[in-house]
């Protein structure tokens, strides 16, 4: 138990960054396709691009401050594009990109196996802060469907290694 625990615990920390225009570029493709491909694809609503690329910057970065302002645009940006109050996106993806930025420096994020868990426990997460707010704060009228949010993080962690692959492509030593 203690050794497997040791080689998941990082001793050498990369800290990647990204040219400008793939961090510009990828959060608004994936807003894009998050926002269209539902009205054509409707199995396209279990996913959350925009969570996706926020867990990808914020443990290929590993630099919290990064990691909670590219949450929190993105959020904000995902906002914009719903009939909802802004910042019920932009609070959940910025604590998303906090703590994803967070425990990126201390476990392995380059390892699939630790990429699913990370995205199914940060969905979660998001999910949960998501409805809090929405249902708390703002008195949506919500209903919390445990199968449903289960099935869309287990659908949304198995595409995030795939995904994260691809996104591998851009990432540039810091």
């Amino acid at each position: 138990m203690r050794a497997a625990l040791a080689q998941t615990l990082r001793t050498d920390v990369s800290v990647y960054r990204f040219h400008p225009a793939a961090t510009i570029g990828v959060p608004l493709l994936a807003l894009f396709v998050q926002w269209f491909l539902p009205f054509k694809l409707h199995f396209m609503t279990w996913l959350d691009l925009p969570l996706l690329v926020t867990i990808f910057f914020a443990i290929s970065r590993r630099e919290q401050v990064q990691g909670l302002m590219t949450g929190s645009v993105i959020g904000l940006l995902q906002d914009s594009l719903t009939n909802f109050p802004l910042g019920i996106y932009g609070l959940a993806k910025t604590l998303v990109g906090f703590f994803a930025s967070s425990l990126s420096v201390k476990i392995d994020s380059e390892n699939p196996g630790s990429r699913i868990l990370i995205t199914f426990g940060f969905f979660l997460l998001h999910q949960a802060v998501y409805f809090t707010v929405a249902r708390k704060m703002v008195q949506l009228d919500l209903q919390w469907q445990w199968h449903q949010v289960l099935i869309a993080a287990v659908i949304n962690a198995l595409i995030a290694v795939p995904l994260f692959w691809v996104l591998d492509r851009l990432k540039q030593r810091g």
